[in-house]
């Protein structure tokens, strides 16, 4: 599951995110948020490529969990799972680099 344009109607509970086999990206934020939208140009296109890396974009903010249970303070913030695990994580990314360098440690984790 590559890269997903909308964000998700209903947010996973945190036992099934943490049971999620293989490479996941988490990507918390909201659609009228002016910094996701930013960062959109620099996420898609470093997901489209990446079949093997399931996206989830989750709308965050008063009243949702998930984000609360990942510490989420700004927007966006991309965590990077391996089997559930995290492995890294980018606040409001600035540059194309950033996000395939976290991609990178993501797809050498063991």
């Amino acid at each position: 599951m590559p890269y997903q344009p909308a964000y998700a109607a209903e947010e996973p509970a945190a036992e099934e995110v943490a049971a999620l086999p293989g490479c996941t990206v988490l990507e918390f934020g909201a659609p009228w948020c002016g910094h996701c939208i930013a960062a959109q140009r620099l996420v898609q296109p470093a997901l489209a490529a990446r079949d093997e890396v399931r996206h989830l974009r989750i709308e965050d903010g008063r009243g949702r969990p998930l984000g609360r249970a990942f510490g989420v303070k700004l927007w966006p913030t991309l965590i990077l799972l391996r089997d559930g695990r995290e492995v890294a994580r980018l606040v409001r990314p600035q540059d194309a680099g950033e996000v395939e360098r976290a991609l990178a440690v993501l797809a050498s984790e063991p």
